[in-house]
Parts: structure tokens; C-alpha cells; sequence
């Protein structure tokens, strides 16, 4: 029997990565998405036997599904960024009940946004302040529907992932652009803190945690080492070799936000982030800085 893991919302960069990498390992992937294309192993999100029989005698199931959230907030878009996660997440888990052999690991998505913003201390998962506002109460719900389902025989993670960087697909494209043109500055004071993953480190957390049978629960999924903004574009510049950097202030990146139907939340909120249940579990970070991220990323 073939070693099999379920991707759920996998049509993603973050998805179409660690398919392209358990594959590699020798992993059947099958694929739950809204969409079938090409992919032979891909099942609908209505198709419940389907979603059943896949989870059937699989190691891991990874929920990445959910609208993303690169959009205006309004009430059309915020019902649907929250449906998208939750009913999601309850299809899944009730479709593990129903398993005989369900997937031995269940890691579903989770946002390092849950947290306050912090300007004054980093957010571990025992001592985190939960903040306030849309995006909160989202995660908030998202976590509630994943919690809500206690399967005997499957272990439950909920990674709260920082900001991720890849060559291939997030936010690195616009920001190395905005270098380009010469607006690489710092967006609003620059002093809100940004948190990151490496997309690497990302796919060697998932196997971290599915070898430690210890770890559950919610786990930050961060570099140790968050720098505020205005370094972070600072670096970023310096790799491009680009002197030149306006800034951007708020009520501009406000401005620039409703021309592009996005939100000026996700540059200015100030996300630190602590990864302690995995440094205490020993895990060492492939990209622990952003210098030796970027590095990887721009070559």
C-alpha cells in the first residue's frame, strides 16, 4: 500500500509546494479542491464518499483551505473569507469520524493574525494576548470548528503560520516589485513588527510535528527572529541592489489599498511571533533569518 497523505485546498502555491515535495518523499497526494483540472488524484469538496475514501488509511491530512484574504472586507467578501474556512474544516472532520482508519494526523491552517498587535513584547502560544477585530474573530471561529472534533485515533495541529515566503507564489512578488519601481521604503511608521516562514521550513515543520507525537494543539509556525518593517525593506533593497526606497505612509498605503482591493491591514498590523513549542521541541530552523531567507529566495 502506497504511503498516502490528503492536501486540502492544495491549489495553492503553499498546497502545489508540499504536494511537489511528499511526492518526491514517494507520497500518494490526493487533492481536495473546489476545481479539477488536470490532476487525476483531485477529488470536489462535494463528494463526501470521495473525500472518505481518501482519508481511508493515510498518514496525514493538511487543510490549507479558505478564501484568501488578500481582498476588501466587505460584508460579501468577509462571509465568504469565514465560510471558506469554517464549513471546510467541518467537512473534514466529519468526514475523519466516519473513517475506519482515519489519517493519524490532522494539521489544519491557522493565522499567526490571531494575536494582538504587538509593538511591545513577541506572542508565544501559553502567553499570547488574542487581539481584537475581523481577521481575529475568524481565526478565532476557524480554531473553535477544528477543536470541536476530538477523534480518538487522530492527533490535532493547528499551525498559526506567519507571514510565507517563496520564490513561487505570496507576497514576495509585490514586495519586490515595489523595490523595483523605487517604492521599497518603509510602509506606514515601518516600526510594525513582520513575522515570517520560509516555505522550506514550513514543509520541514509539517514533518517535524508528524514525527513528534507530542506536539498538538496550536503551534506557531514563525521564524524566532521577526525585525520591524523598516529593516525588513532595508535588506530587501540592499539584496536587490536598489539604493533608492520612498516610503509609503499609512493614509497612501490606505489610498493604494482600495485602488487594489486589498486591505492596508496586512502590511501594517505588527505580527511578533515566538515559535516556543517548536524551539522547545528541539526544531532548528533551515531559515531562522531573514538575510539568509532572502538569500534563498532572490537567487
Amino acid at each position: 500500500m502506497n504511503k498516502k497523505i490528503v492536501i486540502a485546498g492544495g491549489s495553492g502555491f503553499i498546497g502545489r509546494y508540499l504536494a511537489k515535495e511528499f511526492t518526491a518523499m514517494g507520497y500518494e497526494i490526493i487533492i481536495i479542491s473546489r476545481e479539477i483540472k488536470t490532476n487525476s488524484f483531485a477529488i470536489k469538496w462535494d463528494d463526501e464518499e470521495g473525500i472518505i475514501q481518501a482519508m481511508e488509511n493515510s498518514e496525514m491530512l493538511i487543510n490549507l483551505a479558505g478564501k484568501s484574504v488578500d481582498c476588501r472586507y466587505n460584508e460579501k467578501n468577509k462571509k465568504e473569507i469565514l465560510r471558506s474556512r469554517t464549513e471546510t474544516t467541518q467537512a473534514l472532520g466529519e468526514a475523519i469520524l466516519k473513517c475506519k482508519n482515519p489519517p493519524s494526523l490532522w494539521i489544519n491552517s491557522s493565522t499567526a493574525t490571531i494575536y494582538r498587535h504587538a509593538m511591545d513584547r513577541y506572542m508565544t502560544e501559553s502567553k499570547g494576548e488574542i487581539g481584537m477585530g475581523f481577521s481575529v474573530e475568524v481565526a478565532k471561529e476557524w480554531e473553535r470548528v477544528f477543536f470541536a472534533f476530538q477523534p480518538k485515533k487522530t492527533r490535532q495541529v493547528a499551525l498559526r503560520t506567519a507571514i510565507v515566503l517563496a520564490k513561487d507564489g505570496g507576497v514576495m512578488k509585490p514586495y519586490i516589485n515595489l523595490v523595483r519601481l523605487g517604492l521599497g521604503g518603509k510602509q506606514g511608521e515601518g516600526n510594525q513588527m513582520f513575522s515570517f516562514i520560509h516555505i522550506e521550513d514550513l514543509f520541514n515543520i509539517i514533518l517535524f510535528v508528524q514525527s513528534h507525537l507530542k506536539l498538538e494543539g496550536v503551534i506557531n509556525c514563525s521564524s524566532p527572529y521577526a525585525m520591524d518593517n523598516k529593516t525588513f525593506m532595508s535588506i530587501l533593497r540592499r539584496d536587490m541592489h536598489i539604493k533608492i526606497g520612498l516610503p509609503a505612509p499609512a493614509w497612501l498605503l490606505k489610498i493604494g489599498a482600495f485602488l487594489i482591493n486589498t486591505e492596508p491591514e496586512l502590511v501594517l498590523k505588527s505580527r511578533w511571533i515566538m515559535p516556543q513549542k517548536l524551539l522547545d521541541a528541539g526544531y532548528k530552523f533551515k531559515y531562522p533569518a531573514i538575510e539568509s531567507a532572502l538569500k534563498n529566495i532572490l537567487k
